[in-house]
């Protein structure tokens, strides 16, 4: 195992724990954590788009991303969980598969997306909502869990819905890839080890949170 496959692994044990336990908490703790995560997110921004058209856009779109984010903690912990293990397991996915197959490049945008990291990503965002949905079902009165957007037998919606997440997160790190190639850097910060800033990390997310609010507040599907 390379040193930056082994700063990637560390920095996951570490902070996906952390996250869910702010996530799981809910209330002040979580606000508390989504305000961090908004300053460094806005912080990043600000020196990969500064002096360009898109500065204020990244602002706005960002600034959205977080506000949504909260709402849809409050409306439901299970659903919140959903979307956020999609995104974490189609990272996972798609970088597990893409250095293990390799194979043609997705874009030019992201020299290291592949095909076989797109479809990695789809596999093990899932197998996530699967394993999530039976945890669920499995442990239902201990957590109280009310599951209002997803039925826990598995609907061509559900596999859909899932997949449409798992896309649009891995849209959202190639459009966060193309603002680094304009911006000539590699990463969007470095406060991450092995992985570089919170915007590599929350990337997918960022557009995720929006599609989901439309899907489901909106088109009402």
């Amino acid at each position: 195992m390379n040193t930056e496959i082994f700063k990637r692994v560390i920095s996951s044990i570490i902070l996906i724990p952390l996250s869910l336990f702010f996530i799981f908490k809910g209330s002040f703790f979580f606000v508390s954590f989504l305000l961090v995560l908004f300053l460094l997110s806005i912080y990043e921004w600000y020196f990969l788009a500064k002096k360009r058209k898109y500065l204020v856009p990244g602002f706005l779109l960002i600034s959205l991303s977080f506000i949504l984010a909260y709402f849809l903690r409050k409306n439901g912990l299970t659903e919140f969980m959903i979307i956020i293990l999609i995104c974490i397991f189609t990272d996972i996915g798609g970088y597990t598969f893409g250095k293990l197959f390799k194979g043609p490049k997705l874009t030019k945008i992201s020299p290291n997306k592949t095909y076989s990291g797109l479809i990695g990503s789809l596999i093990t965002s899932l197998l996530a909502f699967i394993c999530l949905i039976n945890y669920s079902r499995w442990n239902s009165e201990q957590f109280e869990i009310n599951l209002n957007f997803f039925e826990l037998s598995y609907s061509i919606q559900d596999f859909t819905l899932v997949i449409l997440i798992s896309l649009v997160s891995q849209s959202g790190d190639i459009i966060i890839s193309y603002f680094k190639r304009l911006a000539k850097v590699k990463n969007t910060g470095n406060l991450i080890p092995g992985h570089g800033g919170i915007l590599d990390r929350i990337d997918g997310m960022i557009f995720v949170f929006p599609s989901v609010f439309i899907i489901y507040f909106i088109l009402n599907l």
